[in-house]
């Protein structure tokens, strides 16, 4: 089972102090870039993986989805998102991403934010959305770049002269990472950009569009903790579709 850290009072205390946990889609800087990748939604059926406190699961009910699934493995994710929804067409529940089975030809859209990089194995969970999207349904997800998960400890190098940097040893070695965010021993899984991609397509997917995201000059000026973000991609978002 993948690892249930948000459950962790210690992590779920720290990760709701956040500005995208406080402020929902407009406190994730990356959000209006992800928003260009979407298909429209309006009438779709759409599952959010790793759906969190729910933010995404109602937004596409305001944008007219006809259902939307929102899965998570954490109870307290969960209890939270249900407490902050109304809308009829959301529907939550409890699943582990890494087993989940959906029905074939079930969904127009899969959408997931910075939650695959948890999963030890995505190849599974690939093969599953391939089958339960219908021709033409679009997976959109971001995900911790792998220049940001490669090192063994994730962190910056500052050089003799101040420059900061960010190693990209072990970037080779694919495999679990383990960091202190909120709590000790939070697990990630480290994996190439070609491996992500390459088990996309081996899934029966095409890529649609790959962004290396990096905050603009705007929002660096408007939150001026972003400017080291341009130092280096934290996280990509990807597209790709099913055939028609």
């Amino acid at each position: 089972m993948t690892q249930n850290i948000y459950d962790d009072p210690q992590f779920f205390a720290g990760y709701a102090s956040l500005e995208r946990s406080v402020k929902g889609l407009d406190g994730a800087p990356e959000w209006p870039t992800l928003r260009t990748l979407l298909p429209e939604i309006r009438d779709k059926q759409i599952i959010d993986l790793g759906c969190g406190y729910g933010w995404f699961c109602r937004w596409a009910s305001d944008q007219g989805a006809a259902r939307v699934q929102g899965v998570d493995v954490s109870e307290k994710m969960l209890a939270r998102a249900q407490a902050m929804t109304q809308a009829d067409n959301i529907e939550y529940r409890r699943g582990d991403l890494s087993t989940l089975m959906l029905p074939a030809h079930s969904l127009d859209l899969a959408y997931s934010s910075l939650a695959l990089h948890y999963l030890e194995k995505v190849d599974g969970l690939f093969s599953c959305l391939f089958s339960a999207l219908k021709p033409g349904g679009m997976l959109v997800f971001s995900a911790e770049h792998p220049v940001y998960t490669a090192p063994l400890v994730q962190g910056w190098s500052v050089g003799r002269d101040g420059q900061k940097s960010w190693p990209v040893s072990h970037y080779q070695q694919e495999g679990e990472r383990i960091s202190s965010w909120f709590a000790e021993g939070v697990k990630k899984q480290h994996r190439k950009l070609a491996t992500w991609i390459n088990q996309l397509i081996a899934a029966g997917f095409e890529i649609v569009h790959v962004d290396e995201w990096g905050p603009d000059a705007d929002q660096i000026a408007a939150n001026p903790v972003l400017d080291e973000e341009k130092e280096r991609p934290m996280i990509f978002l990807l597209s790709a579709r099913k055939p028609a």
